[in-house]
């Protein structure tokens, strides 16, 4: 057990109770807001965080008295033993109580006159649910030289949400996690990686020496979406629009036709599509027209093809593929792009044609929004949400607008990491979809400082406040300052 005596329990009108207790620090160490301690009792070891510290002082409790001696011209320091009667008292919530290797909820409060200490290392790492030899290192419990060490299977597996204001350090998280996937040895369990970079914030893993191998950058540019493998639906889903039951009969009853003709090849395009439309006199003028329409609206994007880019062979377990929109301007293709990219990834993983994946998108908010219609990835992004870690295709959103963030989606991930947060609509949604997110965590939130973050839900048993590691990977040219920015130029 633990020898550093920290403090001893205090009894006050309130406390010690089950869910917390009061004591008074009489260590010269320092102690801070986040320490983990215990208190051993004959039922276990109980465990607590520190979620407040209060410094307080019997000879300045009374305003009349203080002023009184400061009108006197004299210091109440140079007159009274103040120093002595100076006291830290810690306010501490329980969190459990360990027994026999098992953790269970405290149903007695501590005494007064308790002995509290620093909660031993393997203790924490126990209750928390770290994994301290697989696991992925993203930094140090604050405070406490303890590595957050977080198991691979809760953080993914029933998908993860990164919540920040711009500026708070998300992608430089999100480069750690990475750097961890990639660094992670074959016999512990690899995956493979797929992240949607919407402003090339990810581009120079393909630059540092320790990762290029095993780093494929995709150009927004170059990509292609392959509709002879598609039935009418799922062409529908990428026109911008209305599109009556008649219009999707007909334009299936077309593709079927020209499936058969291309059965030796298996391809066809867009250019192929219209002209046989344009030449069947079995569809009716108005109905043609608008059909015409649409697809000549997706053909101007030029992103559709008889093949698809990339190949599902780029997909290998241990290796990240980035899928770099930071050349396409436009946003509805944008939305096509990663829709497509979502449901072919997820369709492939049900087949078992890919390894099981980790499927990361920056800017989430952009591509499953909360309020938008007509969004072409929401619908498979939520299905992933649902139906994914049935498959172990995994989900990380990464978003500095969790309230525009698809409701349905984020409620899916069970693991979220809140970084800082100021807007006060992002803050209460937060505190309505974050379950274990309590009111004093949601307070933090504002205050907290770059690379400081809260693991909460199904990663750790209770919220979790960390401080990120430094990333060992070459770091992006944007994060130079305004200042080496404009000497460059």
């Amino acid at each position: 057990m633990s020898t550093e005596k920290i403090g001893t329990v205090i009894s006050t009108s309130e406390s010690p109770s089950s869910t917390y207790f009061e004591f008074v620090i009489n260590t010269s160490d320092i102690i801070r807001k986040g320490y983990f301690v215990q208190i051993n009792s004959p039922s276990g070891i109980l465990i607590a965080r520190i979620d407040e510290i209060i410094k307080s002082n019997r000879y300045f409790e009374n305003p009349g008295s203080v002023t009184e001696y400061e009108r006197s011209g004299l210091a109440m320091k140079d007159i009274l033993p103040v120093s002595r009667w100076e006291s830290l008292v810690a306010r501490a919530e329980v969190l459990g109580i360990s027994s026999d290797n098992i953790i269970n909820r405290p149903k007695f409060p501590p005494s007064p006159g308790n002995e509290v200490f620093v909660a031993e290392k393997q203790l924490v790492i126990k209750f928390l649910g770290l994994n301290s030899d697989t696991g992925l290192d993203l930094g140090l419990l604050e405070f406490q030289d303890i590595s957050a060490k977080i198991d691979m299977t809760k953080l993914f597996q029933k998908h993860l949400a990164i919540l920040a204001m711009s500026g708070s350090g998300k992608s430089y998280l999100t480069s750690v996690l990475i750097e961890e996937l990639l660094d992670r040895e074959e016999q512990h369990g690899q995956v493979a990686v797929v992240m949607i970079d919407s402003h090339s914030e990810y581009s120079s893993f393909a630059k540092d020496r320790n990762y290029m191998k095993r780093v494929k950058i995709i150009n927004g540019k170059d990509i292609r979406i392959n509709i002879s493998g598609m039935v009418a639906r799922d062409l529908a889903g990428f026109i911008n629009g209305e599109v009556s039951p008649l219009q999707i009969r007909e334009l299936d009853r077309v593709m079927s036709y020209l499936r058969k003709e291309t059965m030796e090849s298996g391809k066809y395009n867009l250019k192929d599509l219209i002209h046989h439309i344009l030449s069947d006199e079995a569809i009716k003028d108005t109905t043609k027209t608008s059909i015409i329409a649409h697809l000549e609206d997706l053909a101007r994007m030029n992103i559709f093809a008889d093949f698809n880019y990339p190949p599902l062979s780029d997909i290998k377990q241990g290796n990240l593929i980035i899928i770099d929109l930071d050349s396409v301007l436009s946003y509805r293709k944008r939305d096509i792009i990663v829709g497509y990219l979502a449901q072919r990834l997820f369709r492939s993983r049900q087949q078992r044609k890919v390894p099981p994946y980790v499927f990361m998108i920056e800017e989430a908010h952009n591509f499953a929004p909360e309020a938008m219609k007509g969004a072409v990835a929401k619908p498979i992004i939520e299905r992933i949400a649902r139906e994914g870690r049935k498959f172990y295709s995994g989900l990380v959103l990464i978003s500095q607008r969790p309230k525009r963030l698809s409701t349905t989606t984020i409620s899916q991930c069970n693991t979220h990491i809140i970084m800082r947060i100021t807007n006060p609509n992002d803050l209460q949604h937060i505190a309505n979809s974050s379950e274990g997110m309590s009111q004093d965590a949601i307070r933090t939130l504002p205050g907290l400082r770059v690379g400081e973050a809260f693991i909460i839900g199904e990663a750790t048993n209770v919220p979790t406040l960390i401080k990120v590691r430094e990333r060992r990977s070459t770091e992006p040219d944007h994060s130079r300052s305004l200042e080496d920015a404009s000497k460059e130029y």
